[in-house]
Order: C-alpha cells, then sequence, then structure tokens
C-alpha cells in the first residue's frame, strides 16, 4: 500500500492564508456589530420631561419610541429615522411640542442601529400607528439619508431633514421637503448642507438653526467631530417647534 503523498509547500501556505482572511473577516464582522450595539445614550433629564408631559402619551419598547397626543384622534404622523448609533428616545424631548400639536411621532430603532442599513419598507414603521392617515418622514444625520430614499416611495406627505442631506439627486421629489441646519454643525457642516441644496427641490425650506451643533438635534451628549454649540437645547427646542409644526401640521 503506498503512503499518500505530501502536500505542496503552497498548497500548505494557501490553506493557512485562507484561514488567516477568514479569521480577519470574522474578526471584522464581529468588532462592527459591537460597535453598532454601542450607542449613543439619551440623556434621563429630557426623557423625564417628555415622560411627565401630560399632552403626550409614551409608549417605549427596544424597537420603537411612539408618541402620541394624549388627547387622541390624530391623523397625522412623523417616522423619525435616528442618527447612526443614537438611541430613538434622544429624539423624544426635540419632538415633544409637534406631539403636542397634534402629531403622532414615530421614532424606530433601525437595523443595527444604523438606518441607511435597514431594508424594512416604511410600512414597518407607520403600522405601529393604524390610525394616522398621512405620514411625513424625516431622520437626523444617516437618518435623513435613509427617509430621503423613503420620500421617493410616494408613501409620504413631505420630508423633513435635520443636520442631514440626501445622498444623491432628490430635485424631482415631488413632495414638500424642510431641511433644519445648525451654524456650529461639525458634522453636517453648513458647506454640506449649502452644498445639499442643488440636490432637492427648488422648493425646499431651508432653516438654520444658529448656534446649533449636530448633537444638539438630539439630547444624547457630545459627539465626537462636533463643533462647539453656542446655544441651548431648549432654544434648538424651540426652534425645531418653530419650523416643524406648522410645516407638518398644514400638510408641507
Amino acid at each position: 500500500m503506498s503512503e499518500p503523498r505530501p502536500r505542496h509547500p503552497m498548497v500548505r501556505r494557501l490553506g493557512r492564508l485562507l484561514v488567516a482572511v477568514v479569521a480577519v473577516v470574522v474578526l471584522l464582522v464581529v468588532g462592527f456589530v459591537v460597535s453598532a450595539k454601542t450607542t449613543f445614550v439619551a440623556e434621563l433629564e429630557p426623557v423625564q420631561e417628555v415622560a411627565a408631559d401630560a399632552a403626550v402619551d409614551v409608549r417605549w419598547s427596544y424597537d420603537e419610541v411612539v408618541l402620541t397626543p394624549s388627547a387622541g384622534g390624530s391623523t397625522v404622523g412623523l417616522v423619525f429615522l435616528p442618527g447612526a448609533k443614537v438611541d430613538p428616545l434622544a429624539y423624544a424631548y426635540k419632538l415633544a411640542p409637534l406631539v403636542e400639536g397634534g402629531v403622532t411621532v414615530v421614532i424606530p430603532r433601525p437595523l443595527l442601529n444604523f438606518a441607511i442599513f435597514d431594508p424594512r419598507p416604511f410600512d414597518a414603521f407607520t403600522s405601529v400607528a393604524p390610525g394616522v392617515e398621512t405620514w411625513f418622514v424625516g431622520g437626523h444625520s444617516l437618518g435623513g439619508v435613509k427617509a430621503c430614499q423613503y420620500a421617493g416611495g410616494g408613501e409620504v406627505a413631505g420630508l423633513v431633514l435635520f443636520g442631514s442631506y440626501c445622498a444623491g439627486d432628490a430635485s424631482s421629489l415631488a413632495v414638500p421637503v424642510l431641511s433644519l441646519w445648525g451654524s456650529n454643525d461639525g458634522l453636517s457642516t453648513p458647506a454640506d448642507i449649502e452644498a445639499s441644496r442643488a440636490q432637492l427641490p427648488a422648493s425646499a425650506e431651508f432653516v438654520e438653526l444658529p448656534g446649533a451643533s449636530h448633537a444638539q438635534f438630539g439630547d444624547y451628549g457630545l459627539q465626537p467631530g462636533d463643533g462647539d454649540t453656542t446655544t441651548t437645547d431648549a432654544e434648538v427646542r424651540a426652534a425645531i417647534a418653530a419650523a416643524l409644526i406648522p410645516f407638518v401640521t398644514a400638510g408641507g
């Protein structure tokens, strides 16, 4: 009986290389998933203020935050997509005035906390509020990028961007657009917002929030790379409400 022929040295080297490549890929995937699960956590005090607001009912789970007017009868809603790795609860305080004005707000937790990776259809988010007849879509930062995609699907009455812009040409969108931007935003900079004007319909409304940083569109603390704020969270909240409430309640 003949002995098995030894493997060629090149085959052994290729085998070891393949094992090493697979190991690196696995480590990268695990590292990304772990990083994605580490979120910017919502600050406690703003969340407590919303919870104590008699005009707002809060329904919270790991998958989404649903804010509804306590008076009931809401027929207009906003699906708002968080920025990358930001806790959905971090937007409750800034969006609560809209709810006080009679609008339902749904803030879903995206897949892996990155909205741009979420493959779910828009009605996966609206199904939690079946009484709402007219929906707007919006988002902060990368959440706004994903919102632009939903805005072209024919299911929404308008698009709202917080410190964000569309990734491609959205100038043919057939819905109204409201873009809020902070003058001290270090991530979606004023120059970025200015460049995005050509990618949106000519009728898009741009509103500057003087002194506001990127993270001030939510309440989750400081964010690396952001600019320094020269305004308060209460002032940012009031400025958001002043622009957002008439835009949504008037149907865009």
